[in-house]
């Protein structure tokens, strides 16, 4: 049975129009007017969604670019692929009831229709704002819970070091680290990241990337010696500063070093480039932490 409420006729759809050759600008994408999408035949099972809040996100920049990735590029002339968070329009699928608040990967676009399979989740959480799902209590959230929980295994009273500490998830590390009676020390960007750390994101200690060139600096920074690193994002020199010894999920000193993305090597576009798939530790479903959080290509120097 086919449930529906009545759409606006218009549709406002952000599409990739060229290849990007470094960071993507606006003149890489254009605005286009298209009629909102009815439902097809019952068999397909489709929900057509109402968009409220749209995702940017660093991983987008793999999506748009001509290089091996751990998903297909978005196409020339189609729709930017990203999570979005909405509420169902219309639906032939039972599952999904008119009114419901979803998401997924739904495009930067006012409405979706889309396969009721690629509706990830229905947004329960009715007491909290809707961009939440897209925030802490999506991807990124998850990504830093399993991470710093599943993979690190923190014990109070340990230090945990976020590099990217002002990122999605390295803010949310560094706050489920607090909870758990440990010391959090950030690595960021810049002076304006530092102070977003330490007043916002209540980090007991943060040191500018560039400030950063042995252990050292980091024990001057006030953090203890005992120390459990949570590698975030970047590649290359910060690869190595922690690189492990004596095995892939240990890192220098007494500590784990979780793997989950390599930003840095995902600006450095190049042919070579190809997806990660080297495990520095393991997940508990046997999956290595870089397949499942890496959000971009990346050539590791890691043996």
């Amino acid at each position: 049975m086919t449930h529906a409420v009545k759409a606006a006729g218009v549709n406002q759809q952000v599409l990739l129009t060229s290849r990007p050759e470094g960071i993507p600008q606006a003149e890489h994408f254009t605005i286009a007017e298209r009629p909102v999408p009815a439902l097809g035949a019952p068999e397909k099972r489709e929900v057509l969604i109402r968009n409220e809040w749209l995702a940017v996100e660093p991983a987008m920049r793999g999506w748009v670019n001509a290089v091996a990735n751990y998903s297909e590029p978005v196409a020339i002339g189609a729709v930017m692929r990203a999570f979005a968070a909405g509420r169902v329009v219309a639906s032939n699928d039972p599952r999904w009831k008119v009114g419901d608040a979803v998401t997924g990967l739904f495009g930067w676009q006012d409405y979706a229709l889309v396969g009721s399979d690629v509706v990830e989740r229905r947004i329960e959480e009715d007491d909290l704002p809707m961009s939440t799902a897209l925030g802490v209590l999506g991807i990124n959230g998850l990504t830093a819970h399993h991470g710093l929980l599943a993979i690190g295994q923190p014990k109070a009273g340990e230090t945990v070091v976020v590099s990217t500490a002002a990122g999605a998830v390295g803010a949310c590390v560094g706050q489920i680290a607090k909870t758990l009676g440990c010391r959090t020390v950030g690595i960021t960007g810049g002076e304006t990241k530092r102070k977003l750390c330490l007043e916002r994101f209540g980090y007991d200690a943060a040191v500018p990337r560039a400030a950063v060139d042995s252990l050292e600096d980091l024990k001057n920074s006030g953090s203890p010696r005992r120390r459990t690193p949570y590698r975030r994002r970047r590649g290359g020199g910060w690869l190595e500063f922690f690189r492990p010894r004596g095995g892939p999920a240990r890192s220098r000193g007494s500590g784990e070093a979780p793997l989950v993305g390599l930003a840095r090597s995902a600006r450095e576009s190049s042919s070579e480039s190809s997806s990660c798939t080297r495990p520095v530790t393991s997940s508990p479903c046997g999956r290595s932490v870089t397949r499942m959080f890496a959000s971009s290509s990346c050539r590791c120097s890691v043996p």
